[in-house]
């Protein structure tokens, strides 16, 4: 056991622990926390413009970066989008990350021993945000 499941208050792995704290950064808006004011990711200040061919590349970077800063147990090695022109209509975004999974980068002192590289889905529309393997 890692943590508690912020859902449930069950007790859960260390993986799903990360999973859960992309969930966090993800639906923080920047400046909204007053010890941590740069704290989240600031894509739901670009949610609701329309999503153009020059927007996207600037929001996977987005993605890229808030993990990378915020959650110390993912190293973000790609960013797909794998949501359909129709999905991305409806406000619906689903992006494919590529990350290597470092269990004890949070700790102090951090260990950033690779364990493995995993693959989850970050899956952002109006049902706020999930992240899953």
């Amino acid at each position: 056991m890692t943590g508690l499941c912020r859902h449930t208050g069950k007790p859960i792995d260390n993986l799903k622990s990360a999973l859960q704290g992309v969930e966090v950064i993800f639906t923080t808006r920047l400046f909204s926390r007053i010890m941590l004011r740069h704290f989240g990711a600031g894509v739901l200040e670009i949610i609701g413009k329309k999503l153009t061919v020059k927007l996207l590349p600037v929001f996977m970077q987005l993605v890229a970066v808030a993990i990378d800063r915020w959650e110390p147990r993912f190293k973000v090695r790609k960013v797909t989008p794998s949501a359909s022109p129709e999905e991305l209509r409806k406000g619906q975004l689903t992006l494919q990350i590529d990350a290597d999974y470092r269990p004890k980068a949070h700790l102090s002192p951090p260990d950033y021993t690779l364990e493995r590289r995993i693959s989850f889905v970050l899956d952002m529309g109006q049902g706020g945000v999930k992240a899953r393997l």
